[in-house]
């Protein structure tokens, strides 16, 4: 069997007014059932420690769950832990309608940090990022310029976007160029 590699292999761009960097391997399970099923809520905090509400990511650690649609949510795991992780779904979840798959070697997760890590962010994607909108807890699921991404505030001055594995080197370029010196906006 061969060895699982990240998208980038954490490629890094810092020469800015922001830090973009690719995050390496994480394991993300789609699942998909009736969010207000008392099995599926018992499995989810489970994994992640809390179900999320509508357009929010609940984290604990290194586990999460973000609310994708009204019938699918994005858990997070370490890698090594993501096979298990739907093994064990698929286990608590017997009997009910649901789906739980394994997606973690097609995406790809990078952070932008800093100061203007809003500008970059406000610069590739249709979401109102001024602080008393978009804040810590919340959780999109848009597009950056021509791609689908899901993004939420991993900290006051840092994001993560999380893309398709096969727009990975895309996504990073195009956050390093909104991340270049002298691209300031200035509007947060």
């Amino acid at each position: 069997m061969s060895n699982a590699v990240s998208a980038l292999q954490g490629a890094a761009f810092s020469d800015g007014i922001a830090e973009v960097r690719e995050l390496g391997l994480r394991g993300m399970i789609t699942l998909r059932g009736d969010l207000s099923d008392k099995k599926l809520i018992k499995a989810v905090k489970a994994v992640a420690g809390a179900m999320p509400e509508q357009r929010k990511i609940a984290l604990k650690g290194d586990a999460g769950a973000a609310w994708m649609s009204p019938d699918e949510l994005l858990l997070m795991v370490p890698h090594s832990d993501a096979l298990g992780t739907v093994e064990t779904l698929n286990a608590a979840l017997n009997g009910t309608h649901f789906l739980a798959a394994n997606v973690s070697d097609a995406r790809a997760v990078f952070e932008v940090s800093g100061p203007y890590a809003r500008d970059v962010m406000a610069k590739l994607a249709p979401v109102d990022f001024a602080p008393d909108a978009f804040e810590m807890g919340m959780f999109r699921r848009s597009r950056m310029a021509q791609v689908p991404a899901a993004f939420w505030m991993s900290d006051e001055d840092a994001f993560r976007v999380v893309c398709f594995r096969s727009v990975g080197e895309y996504m990073f370029d195009l956050l390093s160029v909104a991340a270049q010196t002298g691209s300031e906006v200035d509007v947060f």
